[in-house]
């Protein structure tokens, strides 16, 4: 995909990679979008999750020059990511979801600010949401000292989002990755399967010395859980295990002592309140995280760390908030789950 003239200049290669379950609704419209950057990628790979929509068929006659990785299970959003990155010869790799729509000068935006500063390991996008795209899905990944992680300025107005900046980390769902960092970080975890996985791998760039960028002119509409749907009982199943083993691999010892009891309170308060409310599956992911503990201790990368290199990665972290903070969070996602109409861009 793309032309030698457009990239005529450029050093760096980038590939685009794209995983894909029964997303035909958006997939067309996605893969459209980047045969039409300002930037074009050097390659596009979708990788399928085994689609029964015909959306692979789709690709295949439609955009024969997207090259198309098909799996024989749905492997989820990490390990998807993973085959499509081991696949791809980028030297940055930009994720993109199905669903989310990029603006023309995308990724020309992304690989312009990732060419100016060789300590970046990520750079986020700002996403809208593609039904109302005058409000904020994403202006990349917030995270506080209780473990908590949300989308950063959610719901606030675009206006909100316009000053670039480091953050914590990318959204996966419309991000630019340094293969090197990639590569050092040893991708992301499959184990997660879909949900936190970019979240995880933020924080383990961060503790090893990579930072994140926040650009503002990388924006993308985006149909906010048009997989799962929000709220779904499998969403709050995958988030709440998610959630326990994040916390167990990246919190060094012995910081997380020093937070433990808050961070218990607060767990426990959220599954009593969601379990109020009818989301079993909220206690049913925590409980399954229990079995998966084992194995994410085993993957800590925080043996050795010191108290400059926590002290740096803090930095990029947010204090806790009362509960009614929390939930401020995350108001604007209650029941929502968006689309675009089909042939009507944002």
């Amino acid at each position: 995909m793309g032309n030698e003239e457009a990239r005529e200049g450029i050093s760096s290669r980038i590939s685009v990679v794209v995983v894909n379950w029964n997303g035909i609704a958006y997939l067309g419209d996605c893969l459209q979008a980047l045969c039409e950057q300002t930037r074009l990628p050097d390659e596009v790979i979708v990788v399928d999750n085994a689609s029964t929509d015909g959306s692979a068929e789709l690709v295949a006659e439609r955009f024969p020059g997207v090259r198309l990785v098909r799996s024989g299970a749905n492997l989820g959003f990490a390990a998807g990511c993973n085959l499509g990155i081991r696949a791809s010869g980028g030297d940055y790799v930009a994720t993109l979801n199905p669903d989310a729509l990029p603006d023309p000068a995308w990724l020309e935006a992304l690989a312009a600010a990732m060419d100016e500063d060789d300590g970046l390991g990520a750079c986020a996008s700002l996403m809208l949401f593609a039904d109302r795209p005058d409000t904020i899905d994403s202006a990349g990944i917030a995270l506080d000292l209780l473990g908590i992680a949300w989308d950063r300025l959610g719901g606030e107005p675009v206006s909100t989002g316009l000053e670039q900046c480091e953050v914590f980390g990318a959204c996966g769902g419309a991000a630019l990755y340094r293969r090197r960092m990639l590569e050092q970080m040893g991708g992301f975890d499959e184990d997660f399967f879909m949900y936190l996985e970019d979240v995880d791998l933020a924080w383990r760039a961060q503790a090893a010395g990579w930072r994140c960028l926040y650009v503002p002119a990388a924006r993308v509409y985006h149909a906010h859980s048009a997989s799962l749907g929000e709220g779904s009982s499998l969403k709050n199943y995958l988030k709440a295990r998610n959630k326990v083993w994040l916390i167990a691999k990246n919190y060094p010892w012995p910081q997380v002592a020093r937070w433990a009891p808050l961070i218990l309170l607060a767990d426990a308060a959220t599954v009593v309140f969601a379990c109020s409310q009818g989301n079993w599956a909220a206690l049913r992911g925590r409980v399954r995280a229990v079995g998966g503990l084992p194995a994410a201790l085993r993957k800590r990368p925080y043996a050795g760390l010191g108290q400059t290199q926590w002290a740096a990665v803090v930095r990029r972290m947010h204090g806790p908030a009362l509960p009614w903070g929390i939930w401020h969070r995350f108001a604007h996602l209650n029941g929502r789950g968006t689309r675009w109409p089909r042939g009507k861009v944002p």
